[in-house]
């Protein structure tokens, strides 16, 4: 089911997301987004993938043992839409992870049928904080009294402008996973070959590849403070255990990117690492409209 946030009741336009946005809880809350889990299934159970134990996952991923996921029932939407209209939604406005990595809008759409008040389910060719920064701003454009024409316009621009880079220790995950699109090109690089790779056309794509992971890691850096510019920007920091190497890379973005609104560390979805690997990390640059 669901992640539900208390939803304020004099806001009309509820805005909903997936798991893979990546969003804190404290955040979600705050602005009223409900999160509705992809499913994991991995050691025999099938779950929420907020009730996993990340070290559980990790540890069967590296074991090679089998980890897979699924896009939410159409139920748990049904519920999560339901919710939003008892507390006084006129609308729903749902985005969710791109349908070319997975099929988490179809049952979105399938649950909206069965809902008395207009559901806009988005597919925003992307995930990650991207998604996560677009849910954002669609929220704090529906507390402000904005209808869903206006809400759908301002998460339709954050998503739109926003940029996923990602680094993977390898290719093997995203391969076993059937997601890694047009990165297939990088398949059969040397193991100390680093890939660097982002979400175009809403699927994974190369963006270059590196010798050796401190490397990889400083060019990382380098697309992003790029990526960002002269613009304010918001950046995200994900990966599925943040240590000091994430924080060295917060600190980086934040001495180098010149208008930065706001940066955050944040625990990669472990529905994204069970493709991307446990040692991927990604940084989102999202500039602020």
């Amino acid at each position: 089911m669901g992640v539900r946030s208390r939803y304020p009741a004099d806001v009309p336009v509820a805005v909903i997301t997936d798991s893979t946005a990546c969003l804190p809880g404290q955040l979600a809350a705050q602005w009223g987004i409900s999160v509705v889990q992809l499913q994991i299934q991995a050691n025999g159970r099938t779950d929420d993938e907020s009730r996993f134990d990340r070290a559980e996952l990790v540890e069967a991923l590296r074991a090679n043992r089998p980890v897979t996921t699924s896009p939410p029932d159409p139920g748990a939407f049904f519920w999560t839409y339901q919710d939003a209209v008892s507390a006084g939604a006129d609308a729903v406005v749902s985005l969710h992870i791109s349908r070319r990595l997975s099929a988490t809008t179809d049952a979105a759409r399938q649950a909206a049928q069965q809902v008395r008040v207009p559901v806009h389910v988005i597919d925003s060719a992307t995930t990650g904080m991207s998604l996560g920064f677009a849910a954002l701003s669609a929220a704090r454009a529906a507390a402000a009294g904005a209808g869903p024409a206006r809400v759908l316009e301002v998460a339709d621009r954050r998503y739109r402008a926003s940029r996923e880079l990602m680094y993977v220790d390898t290719l093997e995950y995203l391969r076993r996973g059937g997601r890694i699109g047009a990165a297939s090109a990088l398949l059969g690089s040397a193991l100390a070959i680093k890939p660097l790779l982002t979400v175009r056309d809403g699927e994974v794509a190369p963006l270059t590849k590196v010798s050796g992971t401190h490397r990889a890691l400083a060019r990382l850096t380098d697309l992003a403070v790029e990526e960002a510019g002269e613009d304010v920007v918001d950046v995200a920091v994900a990966s599925v255990t943040p240590s000091a190497r994430e924080m060295m890379l917060v600190e980086q973005l934040r001495r180098r990117i010149p208008r930065l609104n706001d940066i955050m560390l944040v625990n990669a979805s472990t529905g994204i690492t069970v493709h991307a690997g446990p040692g991927a990390i990604g940084i989102t640059v999202a500039p602020v409209p």
